[in-house]
């Protein structure tokens, strides 16, 4: 009896450990099937944080790029345009100033444009001139050149306009303007695409 009591207790012990071992086994297989997963997240998830980030680099570098490409092109651009400003003014307003400054040709230019007012105006005329060339000009404007238009010319001589002329009706509705900063933008505008064209091709 009592043999078979202790093949019972033993039948007993074998099977809750067998039975223990294969739960143990099954937990730990469970285990482990749960931090496979839980690991495989984590590098999927790492995975996606680093290509985003790579991803948002490579946009920040070709904003950058695009950016640094946009300013350099603009910044070529405005400097060819004062080169080009320099040459056209150094070559324009010597020559210009000497030329507006020079009385016996100023006296031609203002007959010349005065007459063709004279013949298509009936109202008298107004002239501006020069401050610091009045000494020359205004003898021959009160005498010479009222003569020559026949008409009520009255001329009046402005520090504002450094060279040059301005002659128009008296009642002000237009005037032709022929100063040097007139003449500089005129001559500037034909000058500047030879200019732009000798300099840069």
């Amino acid at each position: 009896m009592s043999n078979k009591l202790q093949e019972l207790t033993e039948k007993l012990y074998n099977e809750g450990l067998s039975k223990g071992k294969a739960e143990g086994e099954a937990l730990l297989e469970k285990a482990q099937a749960e931090a496979d997963s839980i690991m495989a997240n984590a590098r999927a998830q790492a995975k996606a944080i680093i290509d985003e980030a790579e991803k948002k680099a490579a946009d920040i570098a070709a904003k950058a790029e695009s950016d640094v490409k946009m300013a350099s092109a603009q910044s070529l651009q405005a400097t060819k345009k004062d080169i080009e400003n320099l040459l056209v003014d150094s070559i324009c307003k010597q020559g210009v100033k000497e030329s507006l400054s020079d009385t016996d040709f100023l006296k031609k230019i203002i007959l010349a444009v005065a007459e063709k007012f004279s013949a298509s105006e009936s109202s008298d005329l107004s002239l501006i001139l020069p401050a610091s060339l009045k000494d020359k000009l205004e003898p021959w404007v009160s005498s010479e050149l009222s003569k020559k238009l026949g008409k009520g010319l009255k001329a009046d001589f402005s520090k504002k306009v450094s060279g040059g002329f301005r002659i128009g009706p008296s009642d002000g509705g237009w005037y032709v303007s022929l100063t040097d900063e007139t003449f500089n933008e005129l001559i500037g505008e034909y000058l500047r695409p030879v200019t732009r064209k000798l300099l840069f091709g």
